[in-house]
């Protein structure tokens, strides 16, 4: 690979190119499927929803929700690889001599995907409604985490009631089910972080103003098996989405891209990280990328984005708290190294930002733990229905920007490790498998 130097500057000319790129691949940009389409359901769909069967019985059933929750929860989940999940989208593992009663190729791997789906969602969201009802510390009743069981067993009501597809026509209503799902869960993540928010401050009023919630290990422990299934059921849904779209974007099945540019997504990653910073600094550093700039390999982009896009913000967030406005300041580097031999591609962000102190380093993948003002203190309005990767979140405050880049890393089988020079600078090595073959790690 050629080595060059990229020098990524905050200007209006550099964020208009990357927004042209990214239109013109949709499903790369903050990783949102069929982009384009129902543009403000998200926003609708995270409104309050009612709590459908609470505790009455299942259309068609004896049951209640809570009893078919429970039974469904011990069922065991399938765990699936970035391989498998290619494979699939490309129609490689259909079955052999399946005519398909005269559908195509492709409706053949649509109707294989749903019929996977009707079956393992309703496992996969079970799991989590069980979970949310028996938290520490009262976690389970904060009104923002009741908010998102409700979504959860609504979501759960809808897969279990609508039959399974066998049909083009039945196939295609299933579709436009998981599409209105998707995006009710997009505000999730914040949701969440809104809920732990919120404890603290009811645990602060009872315990006291200095009561820390940073080392409570059993809210992390399940928060962490919590993004890391939503993950998994995102990926899902989202990849089987965007097979719907005939017209798939070079090198693109599905959510998937057989050649990701880690060089491309760290420019883009870089200008909106430079945008968000001198907005809430008034300036930003120069992000230079360096290194094996030319490598692509077969990766989820969003998910690269988004960790790079932590990465990058965490830094300029750092680099201009540590220097004096109106220095130049130190520029961030990230450096790419492949080869084709490689187990892993690494990526290193490294900054000059002060570093972090040796007292904080074991709480910095922590979802309690932040050296930002809280960003529900700001009274922004954003939190109410913003989506994961929403570009106009506040600069930091949530403390989820590590521990969630992390949980992205190791979801198919990479890792993030951070390195801090107190007095200097930190250094963050992003390991991503270019190998694909690793099952997801189903909580």
């Amino acid at each position: 690979h050629r080595r060059r130097t990229m020098s990524v500057l905050a200007s209006s000319a550099v964020r208009r190119a990357l927004a042209a790129r990214a239109a013109a691949c949709p499903a790369l940009h903050l990783g949102r499927p069929m982009a384009g389409r129902h543009a403000t359901a998200h926003a609708a769909a995270a409104t309050s929803l009612p709590r459908l069967y609470s505790s009455s019985t299942l259309p068609g059933g004896g049951e209640t929700l809570e009893e078919e929750l429970e039974r469904m929860a011990q069922r065991s989940q399938t765990s699936v690889s970035l391989k498998a999940t290619l494979d699939t989208g490309l129609g490689l593992l259909l079955p052999e001599g399946d005519s398909g009663n005269g559908m195509t190729r492709r409706q053949r791997t649509l109707l294989q995907i749903a019929t996977f789906l009707k079956r393992e969602l309703p496992v996969r969201l079970a799991r989590r409604v069980v979970e949310l009802k028996a938290l520490p510390e009262g976690l389970d009743q904060m009104p923002s985490v009741k908010r998102v069981r409700e979504w959860y067993e609504h979501s759960f009501v809808e897969l279990r009631t609508i039959p399974s597809p066998t049909t083009l026509q039945e196939e295609a209503q299933f579709a436009e089910l998981l599409h209105r799902i998707y995006e009710r869960h997009a505000p999730t993540l914040v949701t969440m972080a809104r809920g732990v928010h919120e404890l603290k401050q009811k645990l602060r009023e009872e315990r006291g103003p200095d009561y820390d919630l940073s080392d409570a290990a059993e809210i992390h422990g399940f928060l962490d098996t919590f993004y890391m299934s939503r993950i998994g059921v995102r990926i899902l849904i989202g990849q089987y989405l965007e097979l719907h779209n005939e017209q798939q974007p070079e090198g693109y099945v599905g959510l998937i891209n057989s050649k990701t540019s880690p060089a491309f997504l760290a420019e883009q990653a870089a200008a909106d990280a430079t945008y968000l910073c001198d907005r809430t600094h008034g300036d930003a550093p120069e992000v230079l990328i360096e290194g094996a700039t030319g490598c692509t390999f077969t990766y989820i982009p969003s998910h690269l984005y988004y960790c790079l896009f932590e990465l990058l913000k965490n830094s300029a967030r750092a680099v201009c708290e540590s220097h004096k406005t109106g220095v130049n300041l130190p520029p961030i580097k990230v450096i790419i190294a492949d080869g084709e031999m490689n187990e892993d591609v690494v990526i290193k962000v490294s900054d000059e930002g002060g570093g972090i102190p040796r007292s904080h380093m074991p709480r910095i993948f922590s979802y309690l733990f932040t050296t930002a003002k809280p960003a529900f203190d700001s009274g922004s309005s954003i939190f109410s229905s913003a989506g994961d990767h929403d570009r106009e979140s506040p600069l930091a405050g949530l403390g989820y920007g590590l521990p969630i880049s992390r949980t992205y890393a190791r979801y198919f089988g990479g890792d993030l490790n951070i390195m801090s020079m107190e007095g200097y600078g930190t250094d963050a090595f992003l390991h991503l498998s270019r190998l694909g073959n690793r099952a997801e790690p189903l909580p």
